[in-house]
């Protein structure tokens, strides 16, 4: 059996692992081909001077018991890392504040969690929100996360919190943004509330999921997120030198066409042998546009549904500083929506938040900057030293850090361009659409994180599925 995998990201070194089986047998072939010169996709971690750092994706969902099983299957449990634990601030109203806790994504029941961040009449407005006309729910629907809170309990909770919250996962505003797709336990708790006839409320839903998390006191509580100690690369470096996969850099694809007497594809591009032979199967492993442009001839119908995915840029700026004096305790913050005169949409001070890292680097600091949101590619695309001014002027306007001061050692800087698919309202059924228009072409299978969701533990999972439906079928 002769399989392709197009895109050498997460999803398709992970569906490559799976598939290392198929790449041992004797007469078989998986062959991997990536655009760019490097694996990992969104997955990228650079060489600092005290030890690599991650400027994609930095953690995982720790709860994702699967996740680190799969890890664990990779040999890598003993680079697993936890956190500090230290709390995360917000910049809103000109101030640092606490990043308030509870809740779902920023979404609180009742005002006191937010009351510091919000006026009094929104504060006010939250409370009388269970009293308020029902929400016209239907089970299983999908609508914007942003446009809902705002109806219910005002823009400044939205401006203020959720979209901050929500930004730094998604480069997206909450407005962007589906319910369903992207906080799925409030669109559950809403369906919940329907189905048992009851009236359906935000603060009622809030309240139906913070009544089902465990009591606190209940045992040593772990960590909701993991890194490696050694950054992504351990991951994606694992899966490559496992999957037993022949990977080709430098590889564009343009087309995969169906040769339906054979029931074979064939591969065209630049890096692509000439004379390569067909292949049996077919994973498409690439962000959306580029999936659609690929489906265009082998499965259009997918193609087209694909089209209406967006995708949303960023930029992260990773510095190395001398020294953290003066540097708030806390594992980083995020700056609200409608906070006026500042750049950035987040800091990550991944010296805080990191034992392992602090441990390498002593009295130094390392921080991550994060800019850009959907719809706005202008700050992805400044330069480098823009870039750079910004992060630094912002850090001392909003924690008074004086970065220069401190003495700036190392920079590294990352764009991603079209770094995450928007998942609005639609895309959920878009997905299913792309799925279901794919079961009529036999050997012909997508994934990523488009299909499977934002996170690491999602992309895995999806990943797997896909391989596991090619090698079965």
């Amino acid at each position: 059996m002769r399989i392709a995998i197009v895109g050498a990201g997460l999803a398709g070194l992970t569906a490559a692992y799976e598939l290392r089986e198929v790449a041992a047998a004797e007469d078989s072939q998986v062959d991997v081909f990536e655009a760019s010169d490097r694996i990992g996709g969104k997955l990228f971690t650079v060489p600092f001077n005290d030890g690599p750092v991650d400027l994609g994706a930095e953690a995982f969902l720790a709860r994702r018991e699967d996740a680190v099983e799969f890890f664990t299957e990779l040999g890598l449990a003993d680079s697993l890392v936890e956190p500090s634990g230290k709390s995360s601030l917000v910049y809103s109203g000109g101030e640092l504040q606490n990043l308030p806790r509870g809740g779902v994504m920023g979404i609180p029941s009742t005002s006191a969690p937010i009351a510091h961040l919000v006026s009094e009449e929104t504060a006010r407005k939250i409370d009388a929100e269970a009293d308020t006309a029902a929400i016209n729910w239907t089970v299983g629907e999908d609508r914007s996360i942003g446009k809902l809170v705002r109806e219910r309990y005002g823009d400044e909770v939205v401006d203020r919190v959720v979209s901050s919250l929500l930004g730094g996962v998604y480069s997206c505003l909450a407005d962007d943004l589906g319910i369903r797709a992207t906080v799925p336990q409030l669109a559950e708790a809403l369906d919940a509330l329907a189905e048992a006839g009851e009236r359906v409320t935000l603060s009622g839903a809030v309240s139906k999921i913070e009544q089902s998390r465990p009591a606190p006191g209940g045992g040593e509580a772990k960590p909701v997120f993991n890194a490696f100690a050694g950054g992504y690369a351990e991951l994606y470096e694992t899966l490559a030198e496992k999957s037993g996969a022949d990977i080709h850099l430098d590889t564009f694809v343009s087309g995969i066409t169906f040769d339906a007497k054979n029931s074979t594809y064939t591969i065209a591009g630049q890096g692509v042998p000439g004379d390569a032979e067909p292949y049996d199967r077919v994973i498409v492993a690439t962000p959306a546009p580029t999936t659609a442009r690929l489906l265009s001839k082998a499965a259009p119908e997918a193609a087209e549904a694909l089209k209406p995915v967006k995708l949303a840029s960023s930029a992260i700026v990773g510095f190395k500083f001398d020294s953290d004096a003066g540097l708030p305790d806390s594992s980083g913050l995020l700056i609200a929506a409608d906070q006026p005169g500042v750049h950035a949409k987040a800091f990550t001070f991944s010296s805080k938040k990191w034992p392992h890292i602090k441990n390498r680097i002593g009295d130094g600091a390392v921080i991550r900057a994060s800019f850009g949101r959907f719809g706005d590619d202008s700050l992805a695309r400044e330069d480098e030293d823009t870039l750079v001014d910004y992060a630094l002027d912002d850090l001392l306007a909003i924690t008074g850090f004086d970065a220069r001061e401190a003495g700036v050692s190392e920079i590294y800087t990352q764009r991603w361009f079209g770094g995450l698919p928007r998942f609005d309202e639609n895309h959920l059924a878009t997905v299913a659409t792309v799925r279901e228009k794919l079961t009529a072409q036999p050997g012909l299978d997508v994934t990523g994180a488009w299909a499977g969701g934002v996170g690491v533990p999602a992309v895995v999972a999806d990943a797997r599925a896909a391989a596991k439906r090619v090698r079965e079928g």
